[in-house]
């Protein structure tokens, strides 16, 4: 799978592992403005979870936007990557391996949805993933050369229910995957 072309030009400023420009948006009177964008395509996003133990499988890496604002930079999310061409099912399971060392054959949609819609084109392909113990066959960690560090942690499952319940999962995209569990099965949340 090739990723879409842009439908709106951009004013480049900077490429690198992001891009950044301007980009004309016309407004529905027909008015154009110009806003800022950052571009570094689509991304796929996969909470794993263990149905018979009550688990999700989540990895912490550090983070440059909690450490902007002084907090810890260690942030536990769902294992995530970029499509870089490929479709985001093949994305979502090849990033829950090479980060989380966990095989995974099911997927279930939960949505493709933007992140920060007024300043990123971001997409993010959101899966909700089972898996058991016997899944659980490589060692993760993922790409040193790309300068992760990752950790791989199992959340009992009531837990991550009693986070996203007090506004404590800071990170959107786990938060969304973890409330479309709860709703689709309840079940797995009861202590």
């Amino acid at each position: 799978m090739t990723e879409a072309a842009p439908a709106l030009p951009l004013e480049v400023i900077h490429r690198g592992w992001n891009t950044f420009g301007i980009a004309t948006l016309t407004l529905p009177d027909g008015s154009t403005v110009r806003r800022a964008l950052e571009d570094h395509g689509e991304a796929a996003c996969v909470l794993p979870y263990d149905p018979v133990r009550r688990v999700a499988l989540l990895v912490r890496q550090a983070r440059v936007g909690p450490a902007f604002w002084g907090e810890p930079a260690d942030f536990d999310e769902a294992p995530a990557g970029g499509l870089d061409g490929a479709a985001p099912e093949e994305t979502a399971i090849r990033e829950a391996m090479e980060e989380a060392g966990v095989r995974l054959r099911d997927l279930e949609p939960v949505a493709h949805a933007y992140s920060m819609p007024s300043i990123s084109s971001e997409r993010l392909w959101l899966y909700l993933a089972p898996y058991g113990a016997s899944d659980r066959v490589g060692s993760g960690g993922g790409l040193h050369e790309e300068g992760e560090q990752v950790l791989a942690l199992e959340v009992p499952l009531a837990t991550l229910g009693d986070q996203a319940r007090a506004g404590r999962l800071p990170d959107l995209k786990t938060l969304v995957l973890v409330q479309a569990l709860m709703l689709r099965s309840p079940d797995l949340f009861a202590a």
